[in-house]
């Protein structure tokens, strides 16, 4: 029973990765002409440490994914106002309340519930960090600890915890600065902000490769 949970669960993550990436492959050409320095920068960054990455252990952070609905880079305001700013990650849609998956085994680093960022977890995996924001939850403190609660969907994620890829972390929610439910997930590498479009892409790729996705998923 437990072999064949995990087989599902993979065949799901697998198939989420497929069906995002049909979209993420035209991401970067959405982004506005004539946008900053610091956006191609990023870019041109993302794409060599994506690259370089061994992604065979990756998993598609959103179960229930239903689409992009803000790539990385300079974007109008999503408060209706004309001003440009510069969003640094990739929204995914997904229904509320659906799961969050650890996109890469790491160490919670912090778990925070006032800011934009709404309910958030940041994980770090070596020289990489990874943004949840928006979750369902709170942050409590016991005995001078930090941790993420969210009791409906049965999820508790301590500051310093060591999770493994794949892990359910949290759940779709509308907390912060958001006008629906969705999961903003940004990506650092050594302190510098990725495209997290690159990344998928070229996870898929190496997954593709070496038989990491089900053949029932292509």
């Amino acid at each position: 029973m437990i072999r064949r949970s995990i087989f599902q669960s993979k065949r799901l993550r697998m198939f989420a990765v497929r069906l995002s990436l049909v979209v993420a492959v035209s991401l970067c050409s959405l982004l506005p002409v004539g946008t900053e320095q610091v956006t191609v920068s990023a870019l041109e960054a993302g794409s060599s440490v994506a690259t370089r990455g061994n992604w065979r252990g990756a998993s598609f952070p959103v179960e229930n994914f239903q689409g992009y609905t803000s790539p990385f880079g300079y974007r109008r305001s999503p408060d209706g106002s004309s001003e440009q700013e510069f969003h640094r990650g990739l929204d995914m849609a997904a229904p509320q309340g659906s799961y969050i998956r650890n996109w890469w085994s790491g160490k919670v680093v912090e778990v925070s519930d006032h800011t934009a960022c709404g309910t958030s977890v940041v994980i770090k995996s070596g020289e990489w960090e990874h943004i949840y924001c928006h979750m369902e939850g709170h942050v409590e403190t016991a005995d001078g600890k930090k941790s993420m609660r969210d009791r409906p969907g049965g999820i508790q994620i301590m500051e310093g915890q060591t999770i493994p890829a794949g892990t359910r972390i949290g759940r779709i929610g509308m907390t912060g600065r958001t006008t629906g439910p969705h999961l903003h997930w940004g990506l650092k590498y050594s302190g510098q902000y990725v495209d997290p479009a690159l990344v998928l892409r070229a996870m898929y790729a190496e997954q593709t490769k070496y038989g990491s996705v089900p053949a029932s998923s292509q």
